[in-house]
């Protein structure tokens, strides 16, 4: 692992406090050097002109250049298109990816302005396109809702783009501008006519700013199902035409590798369902609200909520505003919580399933197996954060609030049965979680009063620092001897543990610390578990899954990783879980000692040696060899009978002792770690409940599914 460097102050900060006699004192306080105070003139004050800025530092308006930058090229075009499509001018929107890196999106909506823009004196196409801040989403009444990055859209796409087309059809008469990296190379002219009317954007983006330019199709098509769900009644088409299939038929021409419609009547209603299609309902009827509020000023708040309980017992909630993922909530969300806890609240206690005050259902309870999407559509939303987190309107809180609170209440009076069913399972988490708290409570209190008495099974380190300190948790009492020998105890500490441990995917909390190895993991990484998991408090900030190189070993890895993205998140999204990767061979030819992390890496291990032993030989075998088409077959075979020569395959970290294990995978100059990360959460969510939960037909399409890209399968 790289080590970490000190923090030091700034030097110029240092100069002028222990020098200040030398400097002048500023207004406000700081001070200034007076010395050289000449060479800063009018000069160095630079002025970006035009998209300029945007090309000078991109991650401000597109938060990254890697992936994630490029595919929002790729969003901040659409959401023009679905803009149009919210305020009831488009019906179609469609995306093609094209050859040579370019993506093309079409709407039939009104089609950008192009006659002479006041202010700008220039087309309003070209304003549009050209000129950071313009557009139709700054005033006036032509959009009441808008989505988009930062309110800067295509024009920083155009900037970022080392070409763009701009194709507009108004008044029978079709449009056309080209741009080079923002700049347009011609003025707006007439390309000849059209019907109908409507926009299409062209653009290829610029090689120079992104390094890695492939659009990833999964990722476009989650994206685009996810808008279609959120905008009812409209029609979006995807079309990756990067590369065509020839058809029998050489005159119907050629057709997408792949196209997809998406289109959804039951707008989020049906997006709720899509999210639970691997889960079983709870109830029958699902949910589903949409209503517009007054927040004053004559302004309206769309308000659209849809949920509906399944057997599991996570939570799903996906918030939305002007179809914008939230993914840290905000005041929608909150609105949402308050009314659906309250609201279920009261209709127990009026129908008598809870008697006391004291037994009310608390936000925990009525969350568990819920999956909800709440969207709502306003004008001017605040969001909080560069890449629009959260929300921060608080009208928003109350316009979901209202809307939540008197339709739940409409829905559960109308379907006695279905209420029945959410109650009795609110209920049955409260009882969960009273016993979960006192199992907790239990552990924490345990490993309170044992203080620095840690469990027997774990081998500490001496360090008391988490930043410095690692902690292996390894497969099995054997490896974890190797390991206890082989480790710097300085800052390594071992944890082994026996078998697989409990499934926690369908296993609720007091199940769970039930479990003697979850319970000495819990008490020896010292910050709680679940919602009262404290990072502060953790004793190492590199936690490191270290497994056999074999399928079982996989398996209790998969089940770790499970643990740790239920139960101790905040963990991975800090970067502190690591996987380590043990190699799977050794390879030795005298003193040479090599080791293989695959069974490619250990071929190409077995040529080199092979080639070192051939070159002592003639000049003729020698050439026989490297020229031969059978030579790698010849190799395998031959490579264990070379005097000298011995391949030893490692099935368990406990075939290694502790001098191997400290050298291949625990030193941190030599060692491989995968880092853990979790790029998109629902994501996540959705691939651990079909690889661990009870349901075995989704988990089947999954391994059929993904079975081609299995590479290495030990049996």
């Amino acid at each position: 692992m790289p080590k970490k460097s000190k923090k030091t102050k700034p030097a110029d900060k240092k100069r002028n406090k222990t020098n200040p006699p030398e400097n002048k004192r500023h207004q406000n306080g700081d001070y200034l050097e007076a010395k050289n105070n000449d060479s800063y003139t009018a000069k160095d004050i630079y002025v970006l002109e035009g998209l300029e800025p945007v090309r000078k530092r991109p991650g401000m308006y597109i938060g990254s250049t890697g992936p994630d930058g490029l595919h929002h090229l790729i969003w901040e075009v659409v959401d023009n298109s679905i803009d149009e499509a919210m305020a009831g001018h488009a019906k179609n929107v469609a995306v093609s990816l094209l050859p040579g890196n370019r993506v093309m999106v079409v709407d039939d909506g009104r089609g950008i302005p192009v006659e002479i823009h006041k202010q700008t004196k220039k087309s309003a196409l070209e304003t549009v396109m050209t000129t950071l801040h313009a557009g139709a989403k700054f005033g006036g009444e032509s959009y009441k809702v808008a989505g988009g990055l930062h309110g800067v859209g295509v024009s920083v796409v155009n900037a970022l783009s080392r070409w763009m087309k701009a194709e507009v059809c108004r008044g029978g008469m079709l449009y056309v501008q080209e741009y080079e990296r923002g700049k347009p190379k011609h003025a707006v002219k007439k390309a000849g006519t059209c019907e109908g009317t409507g926009t299409a954007v062209t653009f290829e983006p610029d090689a120079e700013i992104f390094k890695d330019m492939d659009f990833n199709w999964e990722r476009i098509l989650e994206h685009l199902r996810q808008q279609a769900y959120l905008t009812r009644g409209v029609k979006i088409t995807i079309r990756d035409n990067r590369e065509t299939i020839q058809p029998k038929d050489k005159t119907a021409g050629e057709a997408p590798r792949n196209a997809h419609t998406f289109y959804f009547e039951g707008g989020i209603t049906s997006y709720v369902k899509y999210l639970n299609r691997n889960e079983t309902p709870k109830h029958e009827n699902a949910f589903s609200a949409h209503r517009e509020v007054d927040s004053g000023e004559g302004r309206k708040i769309l308000v659209e909520v849809a949920f509906q309980y399944t057997e599991d017992i996570q939570a799903k909630e996906v918030s939305f505003a002007n179809n914008i993922h939230t993914p840290e909530g905000g005041m929608h969300l909150t609105g949402f919580r308050t009314a659906l806890t309250r609201t279920l609240n009261d209709y127990a206690k009026k129908n008598e399933y809870l008697k006391k005050e004291e037994d009310n259902l608390t936000g925990e309870d009525v969350r568990e197996g819920l999956t909800a999407v709440v969207s709502i559509k306003l004008r001017e939303p605040q969001f909080e954060g560069q890449t629009k987190a959260k929300l921060g309107n608080p009208e928003a809180r109350t316009a979901v609030e209202t809307v939540v609170g008197e339709t739940v209440q409409e829905f559960l009076e109308k379907h006695p049965q279905d209420a029945e069913l959410i109650i009795g399972k609110a209920m049955l988490a409260q009882k969960a979680r009273l016993a979960a708290k006192a199992a907790k409570d239990s552990v924490l209190r345990k490993g309170a009063l044992e203080g620095f008495t840690l469990p027997g099974k774990l081998a500490d380190c001496q360090s008391r620092n988490p930043e410095e300190s690692e902690l292996f948790i390894v497969e099995g009492p054997s490896a974890g001897g190797s390991a206890k020998q082989g480790r710097d105890r300085r800052f390594q500490a071992i944890l082994p543990l026996r078998g697989k441990i409990l499934n926690v995917e369908r296993a609720r909390l007091d199940k769970m610390l039930a479990s003697q190895e979850i319970k000495t993991l819990v008490i020896a990484l010292g910050a709680a578990i679940g919602d009262a998991f404290d990072l502060k408090r953790i004793r190492y900030h590199r936690i490191i899954i270290m497994t056999d190189a074999d399928v079982d070993g996989a398996h209790i890895r998969t089940l770790l990783l499970t643990l740790f993205f239920r139960h101790f998140k905040p963990a991975i999204d800090s970067g502190f879980i690591y996987a380590a990767q043990p190699p799977l061979y050794r390879l030795q030819k005298g003193k040479d000692v090599r080791y293989a992390y695959s069974d490619i890496e250990k071929e190409k291990i077995i040529k080199e040696l092979q080639l070192a032993k051939t070159i002592k030989e003639t000049k003729e075998r020698r050439e026989e060899i490297v020229k031969s088409e059978d030579a790698k077959e010849a190799m395998k075979e031959d490579a264990e009978k070379i005097k000298g020569f011995s391949i030893q395959r490692y099935k368990g970290l406990g075939e290694m002792n502790a001098e191997q294990l400290w050298e291949t995978t625990m030193n941190p100059e030599t060692r491989i770690m995968k880092q853990v990360t979790i790029k998109d959460a629902a994501e996540a969510d959705r691939i651990f409940d079909i690889l661990m939960g009870d349901e075995v037909l989704p988990r089947k399409k999954f391994i059929q599914t993904h079975a081609k890209a299995v590479k290495n399968l030990d049996i």
